[in-house]
């Protein structure tokens, strides 16, 4: 009887040893740290017509990759505030703008931003809404007659 306890005993403390050995070598090993893209800094441009006042500001990467803030306050009607999170593609500037109403509820349109100087002209077109998300049907007939953003000095 008594070999039989210590067959026993040494069986479990195998499978012990074997189980700390196991949850050792199960460790996430740490994730490399992410390379840090260099900014180009903060821009901020505003469209000043009438009663209605835009807002936008970017940061710019050196891979041409933007993020920012873009706010709509137009006359008469509610105050957009969002994030615009896009890429420039040659002298255009094509970005997703997720806001919340007033109602609470969340959206994502696409926004394109045609540069011409140190100024950006807003393009409009056909839109549809796909997945949840508002977008232009087709960028190539994108009429950039609309808000035209000049450079301003970014508030802190």
């Amino acid at each position: 009887m008594k070999k039989v306890i210590l067959i026993s005993v040494a069986f479990v403390a195998i499978l012990m040893s074997c189980n700390n050995k196991a949850k050792v070598n199960s460790e996430i090993p740490a994730a490399p740290p992410v390379p840090v893209t260099e900014t180009l800094g903060n821009k901020c441009y505003a469209s000043l017509d009438n009663k209605d006042t835009i807002s936008m500001q970017l940061n710019i990467n050196v891979n041409n990759e933007v993020n920012g803030k873009l706010t709509y306050i137009t006359y008469h009607k509610d105050k957009n505030e969002g994030t615009i999170v896009g890429n420039i593609k040659g002298d255009t500037l094509i970005a997703d703008y997720t806001f919340t109403s007033p109602e609470g509820k969340s959206s994502i349109r696409e926004v394109v931003f045609l540069k011409k100087d140190s100024r950006y002209i807003e393009g409009y077109g056909a839109v549809l809404k796909s997945n949840e998300k508002t977008v232009f049907i087709d960028k190539t007939k994108l009429k950039f007659n609309g808000k035209i953003f000049n450079e301003v000095d970014c508030k802190e």
